[in-house]
């Protein structure tokens, strides 16, 4: 139980890979704070996690011994997310590790010049900025106590393009500089900073992911042929478990990582070393 007596924050816990993160969290010993928007939200065109997916998380966090704080909140809401880092941090003390999870995959599927300015907005508001506002909100504890790890969960296409995605690569890109500058802003107070890039990851339906499916939903691929178009790309010949990505984020997490920060860990098969 390598994070026994710690506190785990999470955005995007409803389901997927922060469902899964969150549960591996709980069964190594941490304590959670469990966000997501938990609703819908105007402009992406699919359904988001919610509030019944959420108090799911919670229940198998619970389960494995946890305690666990959920709430609804929307990472461009700069005023609930304070609001929530304090009441977690009256609740129990510290925030150690911050795991920024939260994220859309569409709108997209179209090229640049045919993205709408509300569109580009919503992926950077929500994947980018969403990310800045929850450092802003726990770092200052964690400087204080001169210890602490932020995760932020970029992509592949932090690192590599992709044909019709650009404000999801532009935004996913700008996580990657997120991580280095803050990686340095913070080394001085021991409080780690690091990106996590999963590849594909299977829309596993015990998590209740569709992340993968979405994607392939904006790119016009039909449902039944999503997995196998995904498998094309992958060197291993296999889609990213969710596991997989909660296991580097443990990692991440606790002290066999103490001296990585500024880092950027990939989990995708091989992909973006071709």
């Amino acid at each position: 139980m390598s994070l026994k007596g710690r506190t785990v924050l999470v955005t995007g816990a409803a389901r997927g890979l922060g469902r899964a993160c969150a549960v591996r969290f709980a069964e190594e010993g941490a304590d959670l704070v469990l966000l997501d928007v938990a609703g819908d939200v105007a402009g992406v065109p699919y359904p988001l996690g919610s509030g019944a997916q959420l108090e799911h998380t919670a229940d198998l966090c619970r389960a494995g011994g946890a305690a666990v704080v959920s709430e609804a909140v929307d990472v461009r809401d700069t005023a609930r997310i304070r609001a929530v880092v304090d009441g977690a941090l009256d609740r129990f003390g510290t925030v150690d590790v911050l795991l920024n999870n939260a994220g859309i995959a569409a709108p997209s599927g179209r090229p640049v010049h045919e993205v709408e300015e509300a569109e580009w907005a919503l992926m950077l508001d929500i994947d980018l900025s969403g990310a800045w506002r929850m450092i802003r909100a726990v770092a200052p504890s964690m400087v204080r106590r001169r210890r602490g790890s932020v995760i932020n969960v970029s992509s592949t296409a932090g690192l590599v393009g992709y044909r019709h995605f650009a404000a999801y690569v532009t935004a996913k890109h700008g996580l990657i500089g997120l991580t280095r500058a803050a990686a340095l802003d913070y080394a001085p107070f021991r409080v780690r900073v690091n990106a996590l890039c999963p590849g594909s990851v299977r829309d596993d339906p015990v998590g209740e992911g569709r992340m993968l499916a979405e994607i392939a939903r904006s790119l016009g691929v039909a449902p039944e042929e999503h997995t196998d178009v995904f498998l094309q790309g992958q060197p291993d010949n296999a889609l990213v478990e969710p596991a997989a990505v909660a296991g580097a984020a443990v990692w991440l997490a606790g002290d066999d990582s103490r001296h990585v920060t500024g880092s950027v860990l990939t989990v995708d098969g091989g992909y973006t070393a071709r």
